[in-house]
């Protein structure tokens, strides 16, 4: 057996055979302290001599290589849970220009980063966790912060939502319930492991490759299937930097490397990845039935808006009464929560209410004043239909509290958002045929403002009688001035949008003073009417 043995271990097996006489003298200075004491320590000497080369014989003889590299440190062992991904990354990042500019980016916004890390805070733990046990790459755990900034309240305007933004179909499709109650696409533990089962099978079904599923994950299988055939007709390569993709796409990997390079090398960019520590954060707690979300933080010792940021799925005051059956609560609360929890019987997780129906009643209608919906209280009452007669007692649950003060609910997230504008706010009531687009050109706003302040896609399909906020300018805050027509003159290179950016109007305005038809072109030469302010002309 050969046997590697560290050059100090052989120092000190031959120190042994070396002269123990003192020196006296170092650099020319005298060193009176050692010799005035030199018997006793060349007696320790020996001793630790000695001792030192039992150490290393016994290293020898047990086949050890005293020599080697320290065994890297196990992940799960490590303090902050940023290492414990930093010691798992394995993508190769490429320094390539689009890196380079997210990586800029990125570095540029410390307070951004920042934010990031107080929203994965609670969750991030889990994550890690299920990536590991699925043997995935541990990358996965930076997506969210390109998908939603670590956000489970996130809602875009093609209608994704949560963390890891699942459209209502892909959401669906991996098993996220979505309904009155309850919307598993914002649930971070439903919608993390839907994530992660979308991600294993796009990279199965896309050659085996991680770039390729992430940036299916962003624009669709469909549309990197079609990218990939097309170039293996062509010969051409098939990995995600040689396919000819849509610019969202194009730009997506390269955030999700740009953080990876980061995290890899995090004092080369002068950048803090906020400390987190590696340990659960949250326990998950079964709870059968459907509880008042304002009695379980009592229950749990914290506040109800804690529970909700917690329990982001639930839409209402309670869970869902068909599930899932459970709640996520703080690590350091959980054991408090379980034992109060099964201590209190079932009909005290919620509060009833004993109705009686009047006249111009429906079930729809009264489900919508409790704050509940139709098919729990037809189950409840035990009604085959919606038929209720006059007088007829309903049992309807109630919250505990007025429902303003369930703070992150549906419908409050949704207040804030219609009270996010400045002006007059107007309520629309929606007309048959009406569009987001049209409403939008009737009052002179952009459709990105009506989906804002109302929560809403803009695919979304608007029905008659819907309530709509909308936002306007007080007159007092336009601009002043005396309005004057202008006869201009289209030239070459003009378009609609210049015209307008040009004089301070809208587009809108242009083609109602002009009755143009927006599919046709500008021609130069052509005499347009404009209304504007004097004083900018």
């Amino acid at each position: 057996m050969f046997i590697k043995i560290s050059a100090v271990a052989s120092a000190v097996l031959l120190a042994g055979c070396v002269s123990t006489s003192s020196p006296v003298e170092s650099n020319n200075v005298t060193n009176t302290a050692y010799t005035a004491t030199t018997k006793p320590q060349t007696a320790d000497f020996h001793k630790q001599t000695a001792s030192a080369e039992k150490i290393a014989m016994r290293l020898w003889q047990q086949g050890l290589d005293v020599n080697a590299e320290p065994a890297p440190p196990d992940a799960a062992e490590l303090e902050d849970l940023w290492e414990r991904i930093q010691l798992q990354l394995t993508f190769n990042v490429p320094q390539t220009r689009p890196i380079v500019e997210q990586r800029n980016y990125y570095t540029n916004n410390q307070a951004y980063l920042d934010r990031v890390a107080a929203r994965a805070q609670p969750f991030l733990h889990f994550i890690v966790q299920e990536i590991e046990k699925r043997n995935m790459p541990l990358e996965l755990a930076l997506l969210p912060i390109v998908e939603s900034a670590f956000d489970p309240f996130a809602y875009s305007t093609a209608a994704a939502a949560g963390m890891w933004q699942f459209m209502p179909a892909t959401g669906t499709r991996f098993g996220l319930k979505q309904n009155f109650w309850y919307d598993g696409r914002r649930d971070v533990v439903a919608s993390t492991r839907a994530a992660l089962d979308y991600l294993q099978y796009l990279h199965d079904k896309l050659e085996g490759d991680w770039l390729n599923a992430i940036a299916a994950y962003n624009s669709g299988e469909g549309r990197i299937s079609k990218a990939i055939k097309r170039n293996q007709q062509k010969r051409l390569p098939t990995d995600f930097w040689s396919l000819d993709l849509p610019a969202e796409t194009t730009a997506y990997v390269p955030k999700l490397l740009a953080l990876v390079d980061i995290l890899k090398r995090p004092d080369e960019f002068d950048i803090v990845w906020k400390f987190i520590a590696n340990e659960p954060q949250i326990d998950l707690v079964s709870v059968e039935d459907q509880i008042d979300l304002m009695i379980a933080a009592e229950m749990a010792g914290i506040s109800v808006a804690e529970l909700q940021a917690l329990n982001p799925g639930f839409n209402q005051w309670a869970t869902d009464p068909q599930g899932p059956n459970y709640l996520v609560v703080p690590k350091h609360t959980s054991s408090v929560f379980t034992e109060k929890l099964a201590s209190t019987p079932s009909q005290q997780l919620l509060r009833w209410k004993r109705y009686i129906v009047a006249k111009g009643d429906t079930i729809g209608k009264i489900a919508q004043q409790h704050d509940t919906n139709v098919s729990d209280l037809q189950r409840i009452n035990k009604l085959s239909g919606n038929t209720i007669r006059l007088g007829q007692a309903l049992l309807i649950p109630v919250a505990a509290q007025s429902t303003s003060n369930y703070e992150l609910s549906a419908a409050n997230r949704s207040a804030k958002a219609q009270k996010s504008g400045s002006g007059n706010k107007l309520s629309y009531t929606v007309k048959q045929g009406d569009t987001l687009w049209d409403i939008s050109r009737e009052h002179k706003v952009t459709v990105e403002q009506l989906t804002k302040w109302n929560s809403l896609a803009q695919r979304s399909t608007l029905k008659q009688g819907q309530q709509l906020v909308i936002w306007q300018q007080d007159a007092a805050v336009q601009p002043s001035g005396i309005s004057r027509t202008v006869n201009y003159k289209v030239r070459k290179g003009d378009s609609l949008a210049r015209i307008a950016q040009r004089f301070s109007i809208s587009v809108s305005d242009i083609v109602k003073w002009n009755k143009i038809e927006t599919d046709n072109y500008l021609q130069p030469g052509q005499q347009l009417k404009l209304v504007v302010n004097a004083t900018q002309v």
